[in-house]
């Protein structure tokens, strides 16, 4: 197993496990993170308080290894994200919405590229509108 495999696996672990200290240490200083519900993340403290907030929403997840690879400097996992919405849900206007208690299980690919034992790119991608979907937070389209 190479620094990049290893790094992306202590990620999955800090993610499932809450542990913001230990997601911090993971990525550079001046890393980039890109997100289907925020965008682009510059910089550790924005990339934390990204994963604070899912830690947050989702505080007891885990995640169902389907594949994981190693090429290089960059681990790639696809897999899948379930848990339960038992806190607040933060929105990209700032505003919050309150738990909806209801399960999820999101099909999802991470993508992070490691220098000198530090993520200094992440890409995470999931269906934001299925994420949405099994919260309940889609208006209803029956007419």
């Amino acid at each position: 197993m190479g620094e990049a495999r290893e790094v992306m696996d202590r990620l999955t672990e800090a993610v499932t496990h809450p542990d913001l200290k230990a997601i911090a240490e993971l990525y550079a200083e001046d890393a980039v993170a890109f997100t289907p519900d925020e965008g682009e993340l510059r910089g550790r403290e924005s990339i934390v308080e990204y994963w604070r907030q899912m830690t947050e929403a989702v505080p007891e997840a885990t995640f169902e290894t389907l594949h994981a690879y190693e090429t290089g400097d960059t681990a790639i996992d696809e897999g899948i994200f379930s848990g339960r919405n038992t806190g607040p849900i933060q929105l990209p206007t700032g505003e919050s919405l309150p738990a909806t208690q209801k399960d999820v299980r999101i099909r999802g690919v991470d993508i992070a590229t490691v220098r000198d034992g530090r993520i200094v790119d992440y890409r995470l991608y999931f269906d934001e509108m299925e994420f949405l979907g099994q919260l309940g937070l889609l208006p209803d389209e029956t007419p």
